[in-house]
């Protein structure tokens, strides 16, 4: 018996399904990931309903709006309003609070940090380290809790 070497010629690297496979295997987990990340964005943290968006310049309008005030830049506004909110509040609502302007506010997220920071801080002198610390969540990445670190230190 005799055995035919009669074999299929190799068409390149691959057909247009193993192109599409590579292409999902590259894809999928970054748009994975992102979608996760957004997930974590948008979860009311507080456990209370919020239905309104609250931005900067809701902020200006629910203080009377002075002309001093509107002259000012609006994560200054926001974070001084934030942090006032955290002597009547909880730093879990005021952090869903920040989140939310963020969100609203796209333009605000250069300053989410800074402000998330000084209200990690605030809350070290309100709260003391181990209760501010109880409420660190990912907003602004790490920076509430980075605050609560340095006012702790």
């Amino acid at each position: 018996m005799k055995h035919s070497n009669n074999q299929q010629p190799r068409r390149g690297r691959g057909g247009p399904a193993r192109r599409v496979g590579r292409t999902l295997a590259l894809v999928l987990p970054v748009v994975m990931v992102l979608s996760g990340t957004l997930a974590v964005t948008r979860v009311n943290w507080s456990g209370s309903p919020s239905s309104s968006m609250l931005t900067a310049t809701d902020v200006t309008a629910a203080r009377g709006a002075s002309s001093r005030a509107a002259a000012r830049a609006p994560q200054d506004i926001l974070r001084d309003q934030l942090l006032t909110e955290l002597q009547d509040k909880n730093p879990g609502v005021v952090l869903t609070h920040l989140q939310e302007a963020v969100n609203g506010r796209p333009s605000l997220a250069g300053h989410c940090t800074s402000i998330a920071r000084a209200l990690g801080r605030a809350a070290v002198r309100i709260y003391g380290a181990a209760r501010a610390q109880s409420y660190a969540r990912p907003v602004c990445d790490t920076a509430f809790a980075s605050g609560v670190m340095a006012a702790h230190s």
